[in-house]
């Protein structure tokens, strides 16, 4: 079942998705509401499941995983395996970040991270592929990030 947010609950999100380590008392004023009032709000959103965790957004390139690169996959369902199950797999990979299960002509969206091209082309030829229940891939390297959430 939705959680009903009102204005003040989608404010406060929107200022915790651009920096979690906000404090209370700089959030109180950026959104013009008592400190013991944001306290309680995102006690009731953690509670809820409205937000799940609080997290950091690395700089890949920092961490030497600067290439991205999205993999679509189509599931062999004559594996012995579940698509759900062959996800899960895959998203145990060293260099996974996303899997997705997808409607449409491919059965999955993985997202990898690796320092360059010739390291994703190693996740997607001795890792992915190796995976049972994977039976084709294709794969498009990201040249530049414009929008990324976590």
């Amino acid at each position: 079942m939705a959680t009903v947010l009102d204005t003040t609950d989608l404010r406060l999100l929107k200022e915790l998705r651009e920096n979690a380590r906000e404090n209370i008392a700089a959030l109180s004023k950026k959104l013009g509401i008592p400190r013991t009032t944001v306290h309680y709000r995102i006690k009731k959103l953690v509670d809820e499941g409205v937000i799940e965790k609080f997290t950091i957004k690395p700089n890949y390139k920092k961490l030497n995983l600067g290439t991205t690169a999205f993999i679509l996959a189509r599931y062999d369902p004559d594996s012995g395996l579940s698509q759900k199950e062959v996800a899960k797999r895959i998203a145990q990979l060293e260099g996974v970040y996303e899997v997705h299960i997808i409607a449409g002509e491919w059965d999955l969206l993985i997202k990898v991270r690796a320092p360059g091209a010739e390291e994703i082309g190693k996740i997607v030829v001795d890792r992915l592929r190796d995976v049972r229940g994977i039976e084709q891939t294709v794969t498009m390297v990201s040249f530049v990030t414009v929008k990324e959430e976590l």
